[in-house]
């Protein structure tokens, strides 16, 4: 099937650049240096009506280099969808809490139209308002707060600074070097136990592929960083970690 999806598509090519060879042997589904193979990201842009990157400089990359002849051939074909939520999904579903405050506000046609977000800029000295905004994060970081005592029965400061990192568990993203920063911050305590550190919960949340060691260690290193952290007298009520179960996020 991959042979005749391919000889179709070149037939296209063809019939589009004719005589160019040398673009025939780049653009084929097969791999014919060698050992024959399927180029998967090649059957994947023919096989798909649109191609996208997740950014914009993934986007041009694929435009300019990775997939540059296809390209030329199909341009309508490509577009950027850079990553991200809408403020309908994050704010109104996710922070109902604050998109009542907001629409309390401004009204709610932000939530189809984000722009109208700046009309909250008037509203920056407000201090009201601010005090309201204030009481929606503590609210929300008490909910999560319950949330985490039932899930790990690890208890947490609501007032806390939360730094969260919940995502894919790979080297790239860093995890490892967040928990550097941790120890770092722990030993600094342990050394100085008069040194001012505002309070901070430290939560991760992720899951490793099946056959990933090394995130399976940073997973591993989390918790055990986190089992030393948490029951040490020394650092009570200034650092605390917390490793989320059952990653979920979409």
């Amino acid at each position: 099937i991959i042979y005749e999806i391919n000889r179709r598509f070149l037939d296209d090519v063809r019939n589009q650049f004719p005589g160019d060879e040398e673009r025939l042997g780049r653009m084929s589904l097969i791999d014919e240096r060698g050992e024959r193979y399927v180029r998967m990201a090649h059957l994947a842009t023919v096989g798909s009506h649109a191609v996208n990157g997740v950014a914009e400089l993934h986007t041009r990359l694929l435009k300019e280099d990775v997939l540059r002849d296809f390209y030329e051939m199909t341009p309508k074909k490509f577009s950027n969808k850079t990553n991200g939520v809408t403020p309908r999904r994050f704010m109104v579903l996710s922070n109902p809490g604050l998109s009542r405050l907001i629409t309390g506000k401004i009204g709610d046609t932000w939530v189809s139209n984000p722009d109208e977000l700046r009309k909250l800029e008037k509203f920056v000295n407000n201090s009201a308002f601010c005090k309201q905004w204030r009481r929606v994060k503590l609210e929300n970081k008490q909910n999560l707060a319950r949330v985490i005592l039932e899930r790990t029965g690890i208890e947490v400061d609501p007032s806390s600074i939360f730094d969260i990192q919940v995502k894919r568990l790979h080297e790239y993203k860093r995890q490892h070097l967040n928990v550097l920063h941790i120890i770092a911050l722990y030993n600094r305590i342990k050394q100085d136990p008069g040194y001012d550190l505002c309070p901070r919960t430290f939560i991760f949340g992720g899951k490793a592929a099946p056959g990933y060691f090394m995130a399976k260690r940073i997973i591993k290193l989390i918790n055990s960083v986190g089992a030393v952290i948490n029951h040490d007298p020394d650092v009570v009520g200034r650092i605390k970690v917390v490793f989320f179960p059952d990653f979920n996020v979409k």
